[in-house]
C-alpha cells in the first residue's frame, strides 16, 4: 500500500536525498524482507571495515558493566466478557470497547494507546503495561541524537561507522561484541534507522549519543515516563528469546503504549525537537518501507501515515500518526504478542488501527459510519 508524503522542509529534502545516496546494498533488499533483515537480525559482517573510532569515542564490548539480574513483572491480563460480545464496564465508550475486542488476551497480550491530537480523546488497552519496544524505541533514540544536534553538540554531517555484530553465543557477555563498518553521515544513518530499521545504523547513532543511559535522560527530561532502554540492538537481538512476552513481562528495553503515544504526540506537535530535526525524523516515519501490513495494512491507499515498526520473537508492534480525511490526526501505539504467529500480530495491528481511524473520523463528524474498505 502506497503511504502519502506529507509536505517537508528543504531539510527533510536533503535527508532523504542523502539517505538514499549512501544506503548500502544490504539494505537496498525488497521491502517485504526488510522485517525480517533488519528488525530480527542482521546484514553479514562486511568484509574491509571502515577505520575504528578512538576508545574515547567508543568503548568496547568488554568494558560495559553487567545488566543487574532481571526481576520479570506479573501480567495484569484486561478485563474478559461474561458473554460473546458483551464487554465489562472498565471500557465505557464503543470506541474503545471496539478495540478491546479486537485485543483479546486469550493468544497473546495487545496493548494499545491512542489518542486524537485535536481533541485529547484517548483510547487504552492495557496502555499502561509495559510492553517489548523492539525497534519502536529507535524513535526515542533518533531523537535523542536530533536534540544533540539542536544543542549544537552534534550534525547531520557528522561521520559515525555502522556497528557490526561479531557473532557470539547467546548472554556469553554483558553486551554483544561489535565491530566498526562503513562510515557514513549522522543523516543517512537517521534515514537508514526509521525507514529501513537498520540496527547497524542504530547502534551507531545509540553509542554516539552516550548509549541507553543517554536517551533514557532525554525521555525524563521530556516528561514521558514508563520508558526503560536498557540495551544496544546488537545485545537486544543476539539474546531475543528467553522470556515469552505473551505472558511474561520484562521490564528491560520496555515502554507502555500509552508512553509512546505521549511520545509521538510531542514529537508531532512541536514540542521536544526544531522545526527542522522534527522534520527530519517525522519525514523519515513518512518514508518508513517496513509493515505495510500494520498501521497501514487497512487504511486507504491516500491515508497519511507516519510510522515505525519493532519485532521480536513472539511480538510485533508499529507506533506512529495517522490522519483523517477531515484532518485530524491521532497518534496510535500497537503492541501484540502472540497470537499464532507474525500472520496474525500484522493483521492484529491492521484491524486494530483501521477500527481506530473508522472511530475517530466518525466522532469528528457528528455521526458513526462504516468506511469503505
Amino acid at each position: 500500500m502506497g503511504v502519502k508524503a506529507g509536505n517537508l522542509s528543504r531539510l527533510c529534502g536533503a535527508v532523504a536525498l542523502i539517505g538514499a545516496a549512501l544506503v548500502p546494498a544490504t539494505a537496498q533488499a525488497d521491502s517485504g524482507e526488510l522485517e525480517s533483515a533488519f528488525d530480527r537480525a542482521f546484514a553479514a559482517p562486511k568484509p574491509a571495515p571502515a577505520p575504528a573510532r578512538t576508545t574515547a569515542q567508543m568503548a568496547p564490548a568488554q568494558s560495559r558493566p553487567a545488566p543487574p539480574p532481571v526481576q520479570l513483572l506479573p501480567v495484569h491480563p484486561q478485563p474478559s466478557w461474561s458473554a460473546p460480545g458483551q464487554i465489562q464496564r472498565s471500557y465505557t465508550t464503543p470506541l474503545e470497547a471496539q478495540v478491546a475486542m479486537l485485543a483479546s488476551p486469550e493468544l497473546g497480550r495487545i496493548g494499545v494507546a491512542a489518542v486524537d491530537l485535536s481533541t485529547g480523546r484517548t483510547v487504552s488497552v492495557l496502555g499502561d503495561q509495559p510492553f517489548p519496544m523492539a525497534s519502536t524505541s529507535k524513535i526515542a533514540i533518533v531523537a535523542t541524537y536530533l536534540e544533540g544536534v539542536d544543542a549544537g553538540r552534534f550534525r547531520l554531517t557528522d561521520q559515525f561507522p555502522l556497528l557490526v555484530p561479531v557473532p557470539s553465543k547467546k548472554f556469553s557477555s554483558a553486551a554483544a561484541p561489535v565491530r566498526p563498518g562503513q562510515m557514513m553521515s549522522a543523516a543517512s544513518l537517521i534515514e537508514l534507522t526509521i525507514t529501513r530499521s537498520d540496527n547497524q545504523a542504530t547502534d551507531a547513532l545509540l553509542a554516539a549519543v552516550g548509549g541507553p543511559a543517554a536517551v533514557n535522560r532525554w525521555m525524563r527530561k521530556a516528561g514521558i515516563g514508563d520508558f526503560r532502554l536498557d540495551r544496544d540492538i546488537a545485545t537486544l537481538v543476539r539474546d531475543d528469546g528467553a522470556i515469552n512476552p505473551a505472558t511474561t513481562i520484562d521490564p528491560r528495553d520496555s515502554a507502555t503504549p500509552l508512553a509512546m503515544t505521549r511520545l509521538l504526540a510531542a514529537l508531532y506537535r512541536g514540542e521536544l525537537l526544531s522545526a527542522s530535526s522534527r522534520n527530519v525524523l517525522i519525514g523519515a516515519m513518512e518514508r518508513c518501507i517496513t509493515g505495510k501490513r500494520r498501521i497501514p495494512g487497512q487504511l486507504p491507499q491516500d491515508t497519511w501515515v507516519a510510522h515505525k515498526t519493532g519485532t521480536l520473537s513472539n511480538t510485533s508492534s508499529d507506533v506512529g500518526l495517522v490522519r483523517t480525511p477531515d484532518g485530524r490526526t491521532f497518534a496510535v501505539a500497537v503492541y501484540v504478542t502472540g497470537q499464532g504467529g507474525k500472520p496474525n500480530r500484522d493483521a492484529k495491528i491492521a484491524a486494530i488501527t483501521r477500527t481506530l481511524y473508522d472511530g475517530y473520523q466518525a466522532e469528528g463528524s457528528g455521526t458513526r459510519r462504516t468506511a469503505q474498505r
